[in-house]
């Protein structure tokens, strides 16, 4: 019971993001059977799982698109909830928090789901297709520190791709990352650490206005030039920014030039690699950026890069390590959570293409791009609401590990105390103690009351809640 106390106290302080009471409890109830839920099948596993009445099913189908849930103030309250609850477990570099970014590509068969396109996968699994239909979002994570290395907590999460409202309006995804990013409210000094397609002019200029700065990889034919050092004797006319051009995989022929050391990323011992730090002018930003190139024993070569000049080559090496924690916390997502398994269709849409592109809106009546919107909106909401479960569990495993364990009730073959659990052992220890969390808690507890008045005590799953 006590990690129901303690999930219900962070999540009370998501209330001011709801116009109505009654909207925020529904959205607690989503939450709770997120939590704990045995199948990811939809909006229906929530109605099994708590062993609800037939018609709370679309009473939560009407809070996903409600007026009443204010999603970027929800992920402002998120955002805020977990650096002030985490806060000593902040991974931090030279007093700067470590955000990460990455894409993510949902497949989607449904021809009235707005915003789906043919996407191609780029990946080293060979059990991905390459093309499939779905949905392509940009996520946004913090790294904590973990008891074994670190866990990234997801913030935020939008779909940026597959619909366009206005033919004026051409932003790339690398914009509306940029976007994502400074609507979150993160108010701390950050470094952003994203992979090779995030290293652009689009994301580098912003943070740079803004103060922060970027640590992503390059690609290997990336070019950069020497800076040029000031004229002795004024000219007329621009001075010059660009010296010698240089490609920077030509710097790996100095075998002298590189510095050995043992590894700074999280989990690798006994492991020596070989860097090399150059500062050079990057054309796509116009200024200095430094540039780290790495030789790994086992993962070849890589280059990377830091708009911060004041970070070392170790420190480049050891945040972009962390990088990979974003991938494992999608996994997470898909497998434990099911944060992206809605199935929410929009009746009025016309049919998709099977060889669909961007879906262009800007010639369909108001009332129609109205509809998309509260559709999108909708599954923003349930992309929203995985992301807060996923970092309750989280939160939990890293603020309550001992109970976790305690409550945890099942068996694996490996059990190390000393481990942070996982969202998958949290779930269940949730699940464990959820029926003496109903039957105990106080008649006024308002959530677990609603949740009473609710449960069909002719299934077994509503007769089991009630039975503690």
């Amino acid at each position: 019971m006590e990690l129901w106390i303690e999930w219900w106290s962070h999540v009370r302080q998501l209330r001011p993001a709801f116009s109505r009471t009654r909207t925020f409890i529904w959205f607690a109830v989503a939450l709770a059977a997120m939590c704990v839920r045995g199948d990811l099948l939809g909006v229906t596993s929530f109605v099994r799982t708590l062993g609800l009445k037939a018609c709370c099913y679309d009473r939560l189908l009407d809070l996903f698109h409600s007026r009443a849930l204010s999603l970027d103030a929800l992920t402002r309250l998120w955002v805020r909830l977990v650096v002030s609850t985490l806060k000593s477990l902040l991974y931090t570099v030279g007093g700067r928090i470590v955000l990460v970014a990455d894409g993510i590509k949902v497949a989607k068969t449904g021809r009235k789901m707005p915003a789906v396109k043919k996407l191609h996968q780029e990946s080293d699994n060979n059990t991905k297709p390459e093309f499939i239909f779905g949905h392509s979002c940009q996520a946004v994570g913090l790294i904590m520190r973990a008891a074994a290395g670190f866990v990234a907590v997801p913030l935020a999460c939008r779909i940026h791709e597959g619909v366009v409202f206005s033919n004026r309006d051409h932003r790339s995804l690398l914009d509306k990352l940029v976007l994502l990013v400074q609507s979150l409210g993160v108010e701390l000094p950050f470094y952003m650490v994203a992979d090779t397609y995030y290293a652009a002019a689009n994301i580098i200029r912003p943070l740079l206005k803004a103060g922060q700065h970027l640590v992503a990889a390059v690609r290997s034919n990336a070019v950069a030039y020497e800076p040029v050092p000031p004229a002795e004797v004024p000219r007329r006319g621009r001075p010059r920014i660009y010296g010698k051009k240089i490609k920077l995989k030509t710097l790996f022929t100095d075998e002298e030039a590189f510095i050995s050391a043992p590894s700074p990323v999280y989990a690798e011992k006994n492991v020596t690699l070989h860097y090399r730090v150059v500062d050079l002018v990057w054309r796509p930003v116009g200024c200095v950026v430094r540039f780290v190139l790495v030789i790994h024993p086992t993962r070849g070569r890589k280059i990377l890069l830091a708009t911060d000049l004041s970070l070392g080559g170790l420190q480049v090496i050891e945040l972009y390590g962390v990088r990979f924690k974003i991938e494992v916390s999608f996994k997470q997502a898909i497998y434990t959570l099911g944060t992206y398994a809605y199935h929410f269709w929009m009746s009025a849409m016309t049919p998709r293409s099977r060889r669909s592109g961007n879906q262009y809106l800007h010639r369909k009546p108001a009332a129609y791009r109205e509809q998309v919107r509260r559709k999108i909106a909708a599954y923003h909401a349930h992309i929203q609401l995985g992301i807060i479960a996923q970092g309750l569990l989280q939160t939990l495993a890293l603020r309550c590990t001992a109970t976790v364990w305690k409550r945890f009730g099942s068996w694996m073959r490996t059990i190390r105390p000393d481990i942070l659990p996982s969202e998958f052992v949290v779930a269940i220890a949730l699940r464990h103690s959820l029926p003496v969390f109903i039957a105990d808690s106080p008649d006024d507890h308002i959530l677990v009351k609603f949740i009473r008045d609710r449960i069909d005590l002719s299934r077994h799953e509503g007769a089991y809640l009630l039975a503690a």
